[in-house]
């Protein structure tokens, strides 16, 4: 039986409300029924950009569970009256996900990033998750993802990870994830981090809830993508007055 869970709406993109654990309980179960799941892990940014993109928003609309990435999108649902109790980001999931495979002997397939990270990458998947079936892993600059899609088709991986950004990945999925049952994820940057070629906020920041500041100061070109989260909250109270009035 497929676990469902009751929705937040925060400028009409629905968040699973639920806490992480429950989350990955779901997933792997959908996993093992090979049942076929598409998952966003969305941040402000992701749902500012949907905003201005129709096309781009029914592909969040119509994903099995979009869960909430980033403090944001929590402090979003307390604008308007409701608690989501935790965060559920795409790198923390993308972790839980790794070590369920590694025990349940599962497979993978990881699309994304440079060569350079795919190259550090690799060892590191063998090392840290010797029981982890690889199917594929090859770097996220393609002109043609159908080949790529095709060599999934066949493998039949237990999940695809994909790391090319939003919103590629998210539409890449919604073209082709009917060629493969099991789990479809967009993890942005995650590879970058997994292969160490990019840190992770220190616990201080991540405890904090300002692991954003800490790539902010790490990556000062972020400003500007920085940019949307005032206005996302911006437009989650402008949702709150519309819902009162």
């Amino acid at each position: 039986m497929s676990t469902t869970f009751n929705t937040i709406d925060i400028l009409t993109v629905p968040f699973i409300n639920t806490t992480q654990e429950a989350f990955l309980s779901a997933v792997e179960d959908r996993v093992t029924t090979r049942k076929n799941t598409f998952v966003v892990t969305a941040n402000p940014e992701i749902v500012m950009y949907a905003q201005d993109d129709a096309h781009y928003m029914s592909l969040l609309q119509n994903a099995d569970y979009v869960t909430p990435d980033g403090i944001g999108i929590i402090k979003g649902a307390a604008i308007l009256g409701t608690t989501l109790p935790e965060r559920i980001t795409g790198y923390d999931v993308l972790l839980d996900l790794l070590k369920w495979g590694n025990d349940a002997h599962r497979s993978a397939y990881f699309v994304g990033a440079k060569q350079s990270v795919i190259d550090a990458l690799t060892p590191i998947l063998a090392t840290k998750y010797p029981n982890l079936n690889v199917k594929g892993i090859r770097n996220g600059y393609f002109d043609d993802f159908a080949p790529i899609a095709a060599d999934i088709a066949t493998k039949q991986p237990d999940m695809v990870f994909l790391a090319v950004g939003f919103p590629k990945q998210e539409q890449l999925i919604a073209d082709y994830r009917h060629q493969n049952n099991g789990l479809w994820m967009g993890v942005g940057g995650s590879f970058d981090v997994l292969s160490g070629m990019t840190k992770r906020a220190p616990e201080f920041f991540i405890k904090h809830h300002i692991e954003w500041f800490y790539r902010l100061i790490s990556e000062p070109t972020r400003f500007k993508r920085m940019l949307a989260l005032p206005k996302y909250l911006r437009a989650v109270k402008k949702q709150r007055s519309k819902q009162g009035a």
